[in-house]
C-alpha cells in the first residue's frame, strides 16, 4: 500500500511539474492567426514554424544564438580550467590555509549577483568592454569560476593520497600530476561543472541587458526579452514559439552528459 501511495505522490507531481512544459508548447503552435488571448489546452492546429520564422526575423535570434553559444562556450570551459588549477593547488599541493583559499573563491556564490551590476557597468564602460563580445565572455567567466570550484574541488577531495605519493616517488613533478593524473581523475567532474556553467550562461538575462545593448553583441535571452517586450503585437504563440527552440540547447546538452552527474556523485577511491 505504501508503494502505492508513493508512486501516486509522484506521479502526480510530476503532472503538476509538466503542465507548464505542456502548455508552453502546445501554445507555441498554435497559429498566431488562431490565437485568442487565453491560453490553449489542446492543439488547435500547426503553426510552429510559421511562429518561429516570424520570431527569427522580428529579433534575429539567430544572432543571439550565436552570441550565447560562444560567450556559453568559452565561458564555461575558462571557469572550469580555472576551477580544475585552483582545486589542485588547493587539494593537492601543500598550501597553506586550505580552508581559507576555499572561502575566498567560493564566497564569489554567496552574494546577490544585483550588486555587482552598478560597479561591473561603469568599470566595463571606463575599460571600453562594455558591449563588446570580450567584456561578455570575461564576467560569464568570472562569474562561473566559484561554483565550478565547488564542484570540482570537492571531487578531487575523493581521489586518496596515495595516488600522488606513488607519482611522486616516480618523478612526477606538479605539472605531470596535474595533466597526466588528476586532470583525467576528474574529468566527469570537470563535464558535470561545464554543463551546469553552459546553462546558467545560456540561461542568463541579467547581465545580457546590462553590459550588452547592440544586436550584434547581445546573448539569446535579451533578443528574447526584447521580442516578449517590443514585439508584443506579434502575440504569445511566437515568443512562445522563439522560447521553446531557445530552451532545446541546453535540454539536449543535459541529456547528452547526464551520466557524468551521476559518476560525479561518486568517490574516485
Amino acid at each position: 500500500m505504501a508503494r502505492y501511495l508513493r508512486n501516486g505522490f509522484l506521479i502526480t507531481f510530476a503532472i503538476l511539474w509538466l503542465i507548464p512544459t505542456y502548455l508552453l508548447v502546445v501554445n507555441a503552435m498554435t497559429p498566431s492567426s488562431s490565437y485568442d488571448g487565453s491560453p490553449d489546452w489542446f492543439p488547435g492546429g500547426f503553426g510552429f514554424f510559421d511562429n518561429l520564422s516570424k520570431a527569427w526575423e522580428s529579433a534575429d535570434l539567430g544572432l543571439g544564438i550565436y552570441n550565447s553559444l560562444l560567450y556559453a562556450t568559452l565561458s564555461a570551459g575558462i571557469a572550469v580550467f580555472a576551477a580544475a588549477f585552483a582545486s589542485f593547488a588547493v587539494i593537492v599541493m601543500p598550501t597553506r590555509r586550505r580552508g581559507l583559499w576555499f572561502w575566498l573563491i567560493y564566497s564569489g556564490t554567496l552574494l546577490p549577483l544585483q550588486i555587482f551590476l552598478a560597479p561591473l557597468f561603469k568599470a566595463f564602460v571606463d575599460v571600453n568592454l562594455y558591449d563588446t563580445q570580450l567584456g561578455m565572455v570575461l564576467i560569464y567567466a568570472a562569474l562561473c569560476v566559484p561554483f565550478a570550484f565547488f564542484v570540482v574541488r570537492n571531487y578531487l577531495t575523493t581521489v586518496p593520497d596515495e595516488i600522488t605519493e606513488a607519482a611522486q616517488l616516480d618523478g612526477a613533478g606538479w605539472s605531470r600530476l596535474f595533466w597526466r593524473i588528476h586532470l583525467p581523475l576528474v574529468k566527469s567532474s570537470l563535464l558535470a561543472a561545464f554543463v551546469f556553467q553552459f546553462t546558467w550562461v545560456w540561461n542568463d538575462l541579467l547581465f545580457g541587458i546590462t553590459l550588452s545593448t547592440s544586436p550584434n553583441i547581445r546573448p539569446v535571452m535579451a533578443a528574447l526579452a526584447e521580442l516578449n517586450g517590443g514585439y508584443s503585437s506579434l502575440g504569445p504563440p511566437i515568443v512562445l514559439a522563439a522560447a521553446l527552440l531557445v530552451s532545446l540547447p541546453t535540454v539536449v546538452l543535459f541529456l547528452t552528459f547526464q551520466r557524468f552527474f551521476a559518476s560525479s556523485l561518486k568517490p574516485v577511491g
